[in-house]
């Protein structure tokens, strides 16, 4: 896998070509944009969200979850 440094656009030249950026950046290129020769944002695609199971394993919530709080916690909680 090559990995090569981010292209630099002016911010002028970005917003005439912007819609051909969009689509470099969407098929995975990051480009920087610079103001007045110095970085100034990012253009990068969107990770993808993909979900992964498992993440709450072992986190089993009991039956006594749902039973009712003993008064005397119940008042600490509403600060009484």
């Amino acid at each position: 896998m090559i990995v090569t440094e981010p292209e630099i656009v002016n911010i002028h030249e970005a917003k005439t070509h912007l819609s051909r950026l969009l689509e470099r950046v969407h098929a995975g290129e990051e480009i920087i944009l610079a103001k007045a020769g110095k970085p100034y944002a990012r253009l990068m695609p969107l990770a993808s969200k993909r979900r992964r199971g498992g993440q709450l394993a072992g986190l089993v919530v009991g039956p006594e979850f749902f039973e009712p709080l003993p008064e005397e916690e119940l008042g600490a909680w509403e600060g009484r």
